[in-house]
């Protein structure tokens, strides 16, 4: 296989799954340097996850864990309120403004620090972290600051994010001194990297309308078989055609890899020796695309074949319940780098894990797979789980372990 054979078969939710199984076969074995695996406490994480879906959805109605919930804002769904107010041409102009929005907004949405609030103008709320971030950016997104024209707000162009500064980031934030938002300049070089890659590549991003995130729409409904697309496929493009966006990542055969690390626990006789594929971003990403193409009609088939994600809620469910436990304790206190061997285990293991509570969850609640998908797991779920235990254990909500972001991958 070629080098640039090799690197494709890493961008796939079945590549993380496989090597995120082979990670957590190696901890089980006792073999990992920094994590041992207590799998009795997963039977007490699953019961505490399947108790909180019992009492925040008792009719087992999850939603799938997607950006669209954290559009919500005191029982209000922001989204669904302005684009009822917009006089949409088509489904596909309103899916094409919805994708603009969940790929702007999912790529602002790496941690945004314990600190870090936003105050909404519009509620007059409060929010922080993911829901804080999803706010600001919705509210950028409405007044018009990715759009190239003045008189469609609703949209995100190639050529407005390639010119965005930094200082607009920060402002559209409200980031300032004692309100800092943690990685601003990577957030803001981020979306000037999608403006250049989407602009680059008419043939997928420009179909139907002048270059935007959002034709990935159309690029996406001309490979629909019956008006059917399965999810994987959604992750697919998501990773060939947004895969170039990534700064300072691995590439192979002169494909970049995107969030792919280096492990010495995972072994191959090829170019893949020792590489863990995880693409959370382009995860969380394809789970909330799914949506907008459901809206539009089209039927998302294999939403399991998406993987969980391996970001620091999902992450601290299991090393807060026990399940993950570091050799060296010390090691959670002092920052470590997203490509240390210890933050590509924990992330790698995450994954493996949120599969096996996935299994024990459905099975104490009596339900299978199809009624009771990953993404519902998710929601429901494990991520709820992973805040509530934070807040528990330590008074600012912060994850177990101290890592250092870029505002590019938590």
């Amino acid at each position: 296989m070629s080098d640039a054979a090799a690197a494709r078969a890493l961008l796939s939710a079945a590549a993380v799954r496989e090597r995120a199984h082979e990670m957590l076969a190696k901890g089980l074995a006792g073999e990992l340097a920094h994590f041992t695996i207590d799998l009795a406490s997963l039977r007490a994480a699953a019961r505490v996850v399947s108790e909180l879906i019992r009492v925040n959805y008792p009719d087992l109605k999850v939603p799938f864990h997607a950006r669209w919930r954290h559009f919500v804002l005191g029982g209000r769904d922001l989204w669904a309120e302005r684009a009822a107010q917009a006089a949409w041409a088509s489904p596909a102009a309103k899916a094409r403004a919805a994708f603009d929005l969940a790929i702007v907004s999912v790529l602002l949405d790496a941690g945004a620090g314990a600190s870090w609030k936003y105050l909404d103008p519009a509620t007059e709320q409060v929010v922080a972290r993911s829901e804080g971030l999803a706010v600001a950016s919705l509210r950028m997104f409405e007044a018009g600051a990715f759009s190239s024209s003045p008189a469609d707000p609703l949209r995100a162009d190639a050529q407005r994010l390639a010119q965005l500064r930094h200082e607009e980031i920060a402002n559209g934030f409200q980031s300032m001194v004692g309100n800092r938002l943690v990685g601003v300049e990577g957030r803001a070089d981020l979306l000037a990297a999608l403006g250049r890659a989407v602009a680059g590549k008419p043939e997928v991003f420009a179909r139907a309308d002048r270059a935007r995130p959002g034709g990935l729409y159309d690029h996406l409904v001309a490979q629909a078989e019956d008006g059917r697309l399965a999810a994987p496929r959604i992750l697919s493009a998501v990773l060939e055609h947004l895969g170039p966006i990534w700064p300072s990542r691995l590439s192979l055969g002169g494909v970049p890899l995107g969030d792919t690390w280096r492990h010495p626990a995972i072994k191959r006789a090829d170019a893949t020796n020792g590489l863990v594929p995880i693409h959370k971003l382009s995860q969380w990403l394809s789970y909330s695309l799914i949506e907008p193409l459901q809206w539009s009609g089209v039927t998302v088939t294999d939403i399991d074949g998406l993987t969980g994600l391996a970001e620091y809620r999902n992450g601290g469910l299991f090393v807060d319940s026990g399940v993950l436990q570091l050799r060296d304790p010390e090691a959670a206190i002092h920052p470590n780098p997203v490509d240390s061997a210890l933050v590509v285990e924990w992330r790698a293991l995450t994954v493996a894990l949120l599969d096996e509570i996935a299994a024990l969850i459905r099975k104490q609640r009596g339900l299978t797979i199809e009624e009771f998908p990953l993404a519902c797991v998710l929601e429901g779920g494990t991520w709820a789980a992973g805040r509530r235990l934070a807040r528990e254990k330590r008074p600012d909500g912060s994850p177990p372990i101290a890592v250092v972001s870029d505002g590019t991958v938590f």
